[in-house]
């Protein structure tokens, strides 16, 4: 059933290649949890000890907040076709904004987009594998291109205004840093 490995095998990078959707987990001390749904092309494995993934604006913006207080993250893959299985890596998470030192490094592995927000990287220190038999089967028919057809529409401006307006503080009121960090505060 479950097993645990200190790092991503060829098969398991293989499994996270082919997957449509993926879940993120993070936690403050206090306060809420945050489990977020994410698509499109916007992970990438770097190397058995590294993820990375584009983080699109959205109404919230609850894992960079938690992330700056507490840096641990789970990230799962769920087959929901094929062979059962459920995999997860955990580690410390480094939030990057577009002015950081490292955001050039990471940017260039993921589409452009207007709506990029963040970048999550993942030092993995466990990954762990269990079987998924009672996941159910789903059907993939696509990704939603809804949000790049409102983040085009908004604009770079659109999207900044954004931002200071609902994406500063967590559910709990945790800061983001998204002003500071992306030099909207000036």
């Amino acid at each position: 059933m479950g097993k645990q490995f200190s790092e991503l095998s060829d098969k398991h990078i293989e499994f996270i290649e082919k997957q449509n959707i993926y879940f993120v987990a993070t936690a403050a001390e206090n306060g809420r949890v945050n489990l977020s749904p994410k698509g499109g092309d916007s992970l990438r494995v770097n190397n058995a000890k590294q993820i990375a993934w584009m983080n699109l604006t959205g109404s919230g913006n609850e894992s960079a907040s938690h992330v700056i207080k507490n840096p641990r993250m789970t990230v799962m893959f769920c087959a929901f076709e094929g062979s059962p299985l459920i995999l997860r890596a955990y580690g410390h998470t480094t939030v990057l904004h577009p002015k950081d030192k490292n955001w050039n490094h990471f940017a260039p592995l993921f589409p452009e987009s207007v709506a990029a927000r963040q970048i999550f990287v993942l030092d993995v220190d466990l990954v762990q594998s269990s079987c998924g038999m009672s996941v159910p089967y789903f059907t993939y028919e696509g990704d939603r291109d809804d949000l790049a057809n409102w983040s085009a529409k908004q604009g770079k401006e659109g999207m900044e205004k954004y931002w200071l307006k609902k994406n500063q503080k967590s559910i709990d009121g945790f800061e983001t840093e998204i002003a500071k960090r992306m030099g909207l505060d000036e």
